[in-house]
């Protein structure tokens, strides 16, 4: 069944934002029925209320937060799609340059992170920096997989009518390798969030992270479910401002 043929009550119950009601009011109802203590899980109220605490530094922080993860996110894209561009138009350059990217994302976060750090300091371009690093390769392999998924039996036919490769790559190859891309797009939004956190964690004095390692040292357990919370409500805004992009301007797909 499509989805444009189920019920309004099924689409409103499959929506995030009904999903996410229903794991908070489980959680609401579950840790007092249950007796569950506050070091595992903590009541929903005082999580809340954790963060009313704190509105300020917590509002500040997501910002700062926010913003390392679009210009690491940016970043990460532009040179993703181009590495993925360059990677279909020319095959020696694939060869070459895909396995340096592939052993690049080898390399443990913590100790890319460490190096970046040394070398850019500890401001917010190294967090910019580890961003980009998550996000550009789910980009650049999405897009050069995208672009290969063109019907051969159509590049055929248009080369048979003399259609250059560039005139071949905008009318039929970038239109194919769109939602792909887009695919691409939406594991390197998440990513670049992750990687403007573990850069935090390296000694920055603002941030979610540093607020998350900040509560995790002084085991603030609210705080921290807090943080886990208002995380994972930024990952999936972000997650769900693309999806709406990728239905508005990828109709076709």
């Amino acid at each position: 069944m499509t989805e444009k043929h189920l019920s309004p009550l099924t689409r409103l119950l499959r929506s995030s934002p009904a999903v996410g009601a229903m794991v908070l009011i489980l959680w609401l109802v579950t840790v007092p029925l249950f007796g569950i203590s506050a070091q595992t899980l903590p009541a929903l109220p005082d999580v809340l209320l954790s963060g009313f605490n704190i509105w300020g530094d917590l509002l500040d922080s997501t910002i700062y937060t926010l913003t390392e993860t679009v210009f690491g996110f940016i970043a990460g894209a532009v040179i993703g799609i181009s590495s993925g561009l360059l990677f279909w138009w020319s095959k020696k350059a694939e060869q070459m340059l895909l396995p340096i990217f592939v052993a690049l994302q080898t390399v443990p976060i913590i100790a890319f992170g460490a190096i970046v750090v040394i070398w850019f300091g500890n401001g917010m371009v190294s967090k910019v920096v580890i961003a980009l690093y998550l996000t550009f390769f789910p980009v650049a392999v999405n897009t050069a997989r995208g672009l290969d998924r063109t019907d051969p039996e159509l590049l055929k036919l248009l080369r048979s009518f003399g259609a250059s490769k560039f005139r071949i790559f905008r009318t039929v190859s970038l239109p194919t390798a769109l939602s792909s891309i887009m695919t691409g797009l939406k594991i390197g939004i998440q990513l670049s969030l992750v990687g403007a956190l573990v850069g935090e964690w390296f000694g920055d004095t603002r941030g979610l992270g540093t607020l998350l390692l900040q509560s995790l040292y002084f085991e603030d357990t609210e705080r921290v479910w807090l943080l886990i919370l208002l995380l994972g409500l930024i990952g999936q805004i972000l997650f769900v401002l693309l999806s709406r992009i990728e239905k508005r301007y990828i109709w076709w797909k």
